[in-house]
């Protein structure tokens, strides 16, 4: 059985830095595109698309509202992707998922086939 886990998230103060952590285990990691979604406190039904990236690596895709301030990367290796998030903005609070489907990313919450429990990124003004 595939399990995703994140970790990193926390409080932090605007402009501040966060670097998120999603480690698979029970599959092939090295098949999967991983992508991080993120869900706002009051929207509960809504999962915003934040980041992919293809199973080779070679793409990647930001949503518009981290453009430029969110890189995401992954390491085979250890099985694990990453968000590294920079100047980040109270509106960036949300809790955080990292979500998995083979090789190449989407920015549809639906086309995933694994998720982990989330993370919460708190940014304070």
């Amino acid at each position: 059985q595939v399990h995703l886990g994140e970790s990193g998230g926390g409080l932090v103060q605007r402009g501040g830095s966060l670097k998120l952590s999603c480690v698979v285990s029970g599959g092939a990691f090295a098949n999967y595109a991983m992508a991080w979604f993120r869900q706002a406190p009051g929207k509960e039904r809504e999962r915003e698309f934040v980041a992919s990236i293809n199973f080779s690596g070679n793409g990647k895709h930001y949503g518009d509202a981290v453009k430029g301030r969110f890189t995401i990367t992954r390491h085979d290796v250890l099985n694990t992707v990453y968000l590294q998030m920079d100047s980040l903005q109270p509106e960036d609070t949300a809790r955080y998922y990292c979500a998995a489907r083979y090789c190449y990313g989407d920015p549809k919450p639906d086309a995933y086939d694994y998720w982990g429990q989330g993370t919460q990124v708190t940014v304070s003004s």
